[in-house]
């Protein structure tokens, strides 16, 4: 008994003293001494172990409790100091049409009737792309042998193009009228069920040059009615004068569009819009058949050295605006003159004017007292979208988007561009 309680007694001191050589010594000794103390060192024995043990397994208790102290503190530590972790953009990341407006949705910029009436527009203008494409391949070329509301020949994709356009339109069931240059009248649709917005649009402009395959392009403005004349287009399809004039109250100045683009067709087809927060691009990629992010936040340059203008009209100008043009050819103030660009296609050159700067204009002449240019389906939207990328619209004498339209079909002047360099031009003719 005394031999094993020395040996408790040995273990004991041996667990709970430093590991060194002097306590391994001492352990050495108490363990002899143990050997002839009888049963009062067995029973002290026993209690001693019993309380060491306890202290022994606190403190590794502590000890523990301690390290993982340090390691939280560590790894506090290293959250803090290390910079967060930003998301690699991939490579084949794209931003498609119907993702931004999506994204627009659900910022409030616009609402799901607007989301669907715009990406029903790029549906048109994919059918009217594939149309201009293979034209020449599939004999549409030429006039169609009517005249339009204008007087102008209506070539075979004029025709085309409007069907296309108004039947997307119709499609959509957010439309409550829409008005185009190739029609009469405006229409009523009678396909709307919920949404009440009106679609002016211009369904191929610069259609004169398709024979030729240069650049065409569509326009659209997109305004909502007034209360007033909702109740009486239910109806008949096809609207009389009394609705014409209500029309013409619905298509409010351009000051109240709600969104306005175009969509040119060329080497590529580029869909240009802004819904009033700025102005986007989007190119058609033919590998995915949609619509794709390419040009974000377009800003028209404050200044510009290009100008078109149709300048075989020159003998029909007014005298300012032969001055000014004349300006624009004097090489004395920058010692350079501005280079003239003219395709004859408003859509083109109105895209090159906004990416480029410089100023575009179809002027009043002897021969056409307000111009060629519609108001509502061509001056009004391209003088929006200049305004919303910077730019400036004017018909020489005051902004174009607070001309109140008299008439469906009015013409109007139309110059818009840079801002320095339409209010250059607004000096030449103030003067």
């Amino acid at each position: 008994m005394a031999a094993n309680t020395a040996a408790l007694w040995s273990s004991v001191v041996t667990a709970a003293a430093p590991c060194s050589s002097s306590n391994s010594t001492k352990s050495s000794r108490r363990a002899a001494t143990a050997s002839n103390a009888g049963p009062l060192l067995h029973f002290l024995s026993s209690s001693f172990q019993t309380g060491s043990a306890g202290l022994n397994l606190q403190a590794s208790k502590q000890s523990r409790c301690a390290a993982a102290a340090g390691e939280v503190a560590s790894a506090r530590a290293a959250v803090t100091v290390q910079p967060p972790k930003t998301r690699k953009t991939s490579q084949y990341e794209i931003q498609t049409f119907t993702g931004w407006l999506l994204r627009k949705e659900q910022a409030g910029v616009i609402d799901s009737e607007l989301t669907i009436v715009l990406n029903s527009i790029a549906v048109a203008c994919k059918q009217i792309a594939s149309l201009v494409q293979r034209a020449g391949i599939s004999n549409l070329t030429g006039v169609q042998g009517a005249v339009n509301v204008q007087g102008e020949d209506q070539k075979k994709l004029d025709v085309i193009s409007n069907e296309v356009f108004s039947n997307c339109l119709r499609s959509s069931g957010r439309t409550g009228i829409i008005a185009s240059e190739e029609e009469d009248t405006p229409v009523a649709v009678e396909e709307s069920y919920s949404g009440n917005y009106v679609v002016v649009f211009d369904p191929l402009d610069g259609s004169s040059n398709i024979d030729a395959a240069v650049s065409t392009g569509s326009i659209f403005g997109i305004y909502r009615p007034t209360e007033e004349c909702l109740a009486d287009m239910d109806d008949d399809s096809q609207l009389g004068m009394v609705e014409q004039n209500c029309i013409v109250n619905v298509c409010q100045p351009g000051s109240n569009l709600l969104s306005a683009g175009y969509c040119m067709y060329s080497s590529s087809v580029i869909l240009v819009l802004s819904v009033g927060d700025g102005v986007y691009g989007f190119t058609l990629d033919p590998l995915y058949g949609e619509f794709v992010m390419t040009h974000d936040n377009i800003k028209i340059p404050k200044k510009g050295s290009i100008y078109s203008f149709n300048e075989g009209n020159y003998a029909l100008w007014d005298d300012k605006l032969k001055k000014y043009i004349d300006s624009l050819k004097d090489p004395e103030p920058t010692g350079k003159p501005y280079s003239a660009r003219y395709i004859g296609s408003l859509v083109g050159d109105f895209h090159r004017t906004m990416l480029y700067g410089g100023i575009y204009g179809y002027p009043a002449d002897k021969k056409s007292k307000n111009g060629k240019l519609r108001l509502l389906y061509e001056c009004a939207p391209m003088s929006y979208l200049a305004e919303q990328a910077g730019g400036k619209g004017s018909d020489g004498y005051r902004r174009v988007l607070e001309i109140e339209p008299e008439q469906v079909h009015q013409r109007v002047p139309l110059f818009v561009g840079s801002t320095e360099e339409v209010e250059k031009l607004e000096k030449y003719l103030a003067a």
